[in-house]
């Protein structure tokens, strides 16, 4: 099938890319009949963008299109995937293959957990490369080609521009709320709310938790968490003695920070008898220590989560339509994607960037 679009897009040169990007072509994947070219309308900035423009959590492999949270209209369909069609809305996130159709899959991958494949086969959906030897390339452009598995079908009351972030940002808490049992009789805290954590106090108040409580540094926030659902709100480095104030308070906690310096200790210590600590943040550096009695004397545990399987991600899309989930985004231009950049460097974002494409909306 001949193509009469060429893939194009904002491309990141070296580790001094961030706000330094240059607009060009690009070769995708040599297509295969599992795939499916999307024309993108809508892609989320998320901060793995930026960590990785700057080789942060290792070498970046230059010349590199970010962008995961990608959205728009299906333009091509292989013959081999079956729920899609062309025409569809439809979405990528931060995962676009794993070994799932190679001979020996692995058993992640044969229990549905295919975003915890690490075998070869994987590939990122940007910044890596596919076993037929093409380059993975993100969002911040024109078009997009990913294997059909992870393309997802955005459902009717969401709009392309709400569904974006979730991709990525909203994903990576709802399955760590979801997969720990966050509902009714739970009390539930989401530290840093920010991009990932506002999506955390939305997700946690509509699975029915009993208590959902916003953590974040300071008190410029504490009407934001509220509105957006938040029962409390804790302000750790304007609420004097704060961690003894609200210890023990909490059965699940999602950390959503990407600090070395976060006060790791004291989190740890506003969990109940037996909770949990989720930590999905990535920093670039070491996380702080834990000491092993933070742990043994009441049973407490700390954990990982990385995104969610295609399953999942379709999951909470349709949970989110159900519910009326809305993110709060601020729209942003593909074409000054660079200032956009820019500004979620600062930390401006309140509280997710969603670049729109302005050839295909």
């Amino acid at each position: 099938m001949s193509t009469d679009y060429q893939f194009q897009g904002w491309l990141g040169q070296d580790k001094d890319s961030i706000g330094n990007l240059k607009w060009g072509t690009f070769e995708p994947k040599p297509w295969e009949e599992t795939d499916v070219d999307i024309k993108i309308t809508h892609c989320g900035i998320c901060g793995s963008d930026l960590h990785t423009l700057r080789s942060g959590w290792g070498p970046t492999i230059y010349p590199c299109i970010v962008g995961h949270e990608i959205v728009g209209t299906a333009v091509r369909v292989g013959s081999e995937v079956k729920h899609i069609k062309v025409g569809d809305r439809v979405g990528v996130g931060a995962q676009s293959d794993s070994c799932l159709n190679r001979t020996g899959k692995c058993n992640d991958c044969s229990n549905g957990r295919e975003n915890q494949c690490l075998r070869k086969g994987r590939c990122d959906t940007y910044n890596g490369v596919y076993l037929n030897g093409g380059k993975s390339y993100g969002g911040y452009a024109d078009y997009n080609r990913a294997p059909g598995h992870f393309v997802i079908k955005i459902p009717d009351g969401i709009r392309n521009e709400e569904a974006a972030p979730m991709l990525c940002g909203g994903i990576t808490v709802y399955a760590p709320l979801k997969d720990n049992g966050c509902g009714p009789g739970k009390r539930v805290g989401i530290i840093g709310v920010g991009g990932l954590g506002h999506f955390g106090v939305l997700f946690a108040k509509a699975l029915g938790a009993d208590k959902v409580v916003g953590i974040s540094r300071r008190n410029s926030k504490r009407d934001d968490v509220l509105k957006i659902g938040a029962d409390e709100y804790i302000a750790t480095e304007d609420e004097k003695d704060w961690a003894q104030k609200h210890a023990a308070s909490l059965d699940l906690i999602v950390c959503t920070v990407s600090s070395p310096k976060m006060p790791l200790q004291d989190y740890m210590g506003l969990l109940d008898t037996n909770g949990k600590l989720i930590q999905v943040g990535a920093p670039e550096e070491a996380l702080p220590p834990v000491r092993a009695f933070d742990l043994i004397m009441k049973g407490r545990s700390l954990g990982g989560s990385c995104i969610g399987p295609p399953w999942q991600i379709q999951e909470m899309l349709d949970f989110a339509a159900e519910k009326k989930i809305k993110p709060w985004i601020e729209k942003r231009p593909l074409s000054e994607v660079n200032k956009a950049v820019l500004d979620m460097d600062k930390g401006l974002a309140r509280y997710r960037y969603v670049l729109v494409n302005e050839k295909h909306v």
